[in-house]
């Protein structure tokens, strides 16, 4: 059996007759009396009983029509998704990422995604805050967490790339105060506390969970230091400056790691909740725009670039 076969059945049993089902296939009734004899001959079965009054599936019939109606969607789909891959992409994504993720790598992405595909426009806003996306007219965002307090239904993730907040130390502020013995001694150091992309209060802030990256035991404790700021880049300076450890998403300080100007401290531990996110409304179906520039982001950050050379560590 082939495709005109298929569509031949069902056009059959939808209208009820081989009349109607002429009309629909917009060919003469012999046709269709032609072709429906040609095919029973060829299946050795009857599909439809012929009377002067009526027209009825047989068993046969039916169970051909079944499987029939999910094979033409099949081809269908198959059709659609062949057509979008030939046409240029076109229109417009509206995303939302945080300043530091956003400035660092998603940035120079987005440059590389929309050199491949120049009939788009793409159009990023930086925030502090993860906005009511589907309100504002937003089609997802890249953010380093999931949002929390929302129905799950309500809500499309995927992750993008795999990423951990890490202790991090100038070598200055080691040599004057030492390496911690574990992470209960971070409580007797100066440590520097960052306040931004979240609600929370300053304890909330100072309560750092860290997981056990081989067996993963995770262990909370509160640090205190004499700065701390919303600013996340603002305490990377100061961390620079040798004024306490920090607690920081590697992709964000990959460089310093790597030129040794910054040092891991404790490399076994990390704090989990630091995966960077595609986050979007839930939707009937994504636009196909936005669905290949989801895939390009996880192809891009696959490597996780901002891998530094592990050895680099206290």
């Amino acid at each position: 059996m082939d495709r005109s076969d298929l569509e031949l059945v069902m056009a059959i049993r939808a209208r009820g007759s081989l009349a109607g089902a002429a009309l629909a296939l917009n060919v003469v009734p012999s046709v269709v009396t032609k072709r429906l004899g040609a095919l029973e001959a060829r299946l050795g079965q009857r599909l439809f009983d012929r009377t002067t009054r009526r027209l009825s599936a047989t068993a046969e019939g039916e169970a051909v029509c079944l499987h029939a109606k999910g094979l033409l969607a099949g081809f269908a789909a198959l059709e659609n998704e062949l057509g979008e891959r030939q046409s240029e992409l076109s229109g417009t994504i509206r995303l939302v990422a945080t300043f530091g993720f956003g400035r660092r790598w998603l940035g120079p992405a987005l440059a590389a995604f929309n050199e491949q595909h120049p009939g788009l426009q793409i159009q990023l806003t930086l925030a502090e805050k993860l906005p009511d996306l589907g309100a504002e007219g937003h089609d997802g965002a890249v953010w380093l967490w999931q949002p929390q307090h929302r129905r799950a239904g309500d809500w499309v993730t995927r992750r993008i790339a795999r990423n951990q907040r890490v202790l991090a130390a100038a070598p200055a502020y080691l040599e004057h105060h030492g390496l911690p013995a574990d992470a209960a001694a971070l409580a007797s150091h100066d440590c520097l506390v960052a306040r931004e992309n979240s609600e929370g209060s300053e304890r909330e802030f100072a309560l750092w969970t860290l997981r056990h990256v081989k067996d993963g035991t995770t262990v909370r404790v509160h640090v205190r230091g004499p700065l701390s700021s919303n600013s996340g880049e603002l305490v990377r300076d100061w961390c620079l400056a040798g004024r306490g450890i920090m607690l920081r998403s590697l992709w964000d300080i990959a460089p310093h790691l790597a030129s040794g100007e910054l040092v891991r401290v404790m490399p076994h531990l990390a704090m989990p909740d630091a995966d960077i996110q595609w986050v979007a409304p839930w939707r009937p179906k994504t636009p196909r725009r936005v669905r290949v520039l989801i895939d390009f982001l996880v192809e891009r950050f696959r490597g996780e670039p901002w891998k530094v050379d592990p050895t680099r560590s206290r």
